[in-house]
């Protein structure tokens, strides 16, 4: 896992790739209340990827410690952590 940075100020908490190249990237708060934000920031660095050198992420989503899992009207998902099996 790692996680991104940019001069701008930009970050992404974790950036976790698979086995077969795809890719997502994760923004963890902790609470509810700054989820927007975190999407926001999600789609910001999304939109930073050269898809000419890269695919794009498979996944934009937003880890909160408690929420239903849904996905925003801009393909964002938002879930708990509790949901991650983890």
């Amino acid at each position: 896992m790692q996680h991104f940075r940019a001069k701008s100020g930009l970050e992404v908490d974790a950036i976790k790739e698979r086995h077969d190249g795809s890719w997502g990237a994760f923004e963890v708060k902790l609470g509810a209340g700054r989820i927007d934000e975190a999407a926001s920031t999600l789609l910001r660095f999304a939109a930073q990827i050269n898809t000419a050198q890269r695919e794009p992420p498979s996944v934009l989503a937003v880890i909160v410690p408690t929420s239903p899992s849904y996905r925003d009207g801009d393909g964002v998902v938002v879930t708990a952590i509790s949901s991650l099996g983890l």
